[in-house]
Parts: C-alpha cells; sequence; structure tokens
C-alpha cells in the first residue's frame, strides 16, 4: 500500500481559471476509502453540485471497486458528498447561482490523520485564446529549462 495519496485533475487547471480553493471532507463507505488508498480513483471528469438541500456532492467521481469487496461493495461511479463549513457552502451556493461559475476538484488525498479529503476550487472557464497562452508558456518554460541544463 503506498504512502502519499495524491490523485490530481491534470485538466481542471488547463480548462478553468482557478479563483478560490478549499478543502473539504469527502464521506466513504469503507470499500471506497479501501480502494482510494490503493490509489484506484479518478477525478479527472468529475464536477460538483449543490442538491435542493444546500449539501455539495461531488458527481462522476470514478472509485474502481474494492477487489476483494463482497456483494456488499460500492457503486464505481455515484454521488459522493463532500464535508465543508455551513458558511462556506453558503458562499458556494451563492456565486454558483448568481454568478454562474462551477466548482470542480483539484486533488483527492489522504490526510495525515487518515481521513479522505479533496481540494474543490471555485472556477470560471478559459477561452480559448487563455489556453492558447498556457500552451506558450508551458512549452517558453520547458524550452529554458533545456537551455539551462546544456549550459551547466
Amino acid at each position: 500500500m503506498q504512502k502519499n495519496i495524491n490523485i490530481q485533475n491534470k485538466k481542471a487547471r488547463f480548462e478553468y481559471e482557478i479563483l478560490d480553493k478549499y478543502t473539504a471532507g469527502i464521506v466513504l463507505t469503507g470499500t471506497e476509502i479501501k480502494s482510494i488508498r490503493q490509489s484506484k480513483a479518478s477525478i479527472a471528469e468529475s464536477f460538483c453540485e449543490f442538491n435542493e438541500r444546500g449539501e455539495l456532492f461531488v458527481i462522476n467521481m470514478y472509485v474502481e471497486e474494492y477487489t476483494h469487496g463482497t456483494h456488499y461493495n460500492h457503486k464505481p461511479r455515484s454521488e459522493r458528498k463532500l464535508l465543508l463549513n455551513k458558511n462556506e457552502l453558503r458562499k458556494l451556493n451563492k456565486e454558483v447561482k448568481n454568478v454562474g461559475l462551477t466548482i470542480v476538484p483539484l486533488r483527492l488525498f489522504i490526510n495525515e490523520k487518515g481521513f479522505a479529503k479533496m481540494d474543490i476550487a471555485l472556477v470560471r472557464g478559459k477561452k480559448l485564446h487563455d489556453k492558447r497562452h498556457t500552451i506558450k508558456d508551458r512549452d517558453n518554460k520547458r524550452n529554458l529549462d533545456r537551455i539551462k541544463k546544456d549550459y551547466r
């Protein structure tokens, strides 16, 4: 079993402009946390939504079925509740409804106490020219690192 679990959503940083970050707990069953501890989860296509009672859920998060699970095993793509303070939930809900922003998971990790946590972000979608600028910056940084390496 791995010591450091750090599952990231690399697409989110490219597709969206990050405005605000939060760390939330996740409500999981026993087989779900066992699969996450084996790094058999993905948040690449997931997003967060509020239900009618104002609770925040992560949608489309994939957690592979636990290999040693019985008929009590979990569904791989079920909705999972996120745990935040009431004030944070109220603020996020207001931003999503009024401004039209989106909440996207950035990182799924296990903290030092052994609890599964998720870094979520309030984001705005990037336009095509912003994505081109991101690609250009990444290429320039890569070329600069190459030149520095050759210079040494």
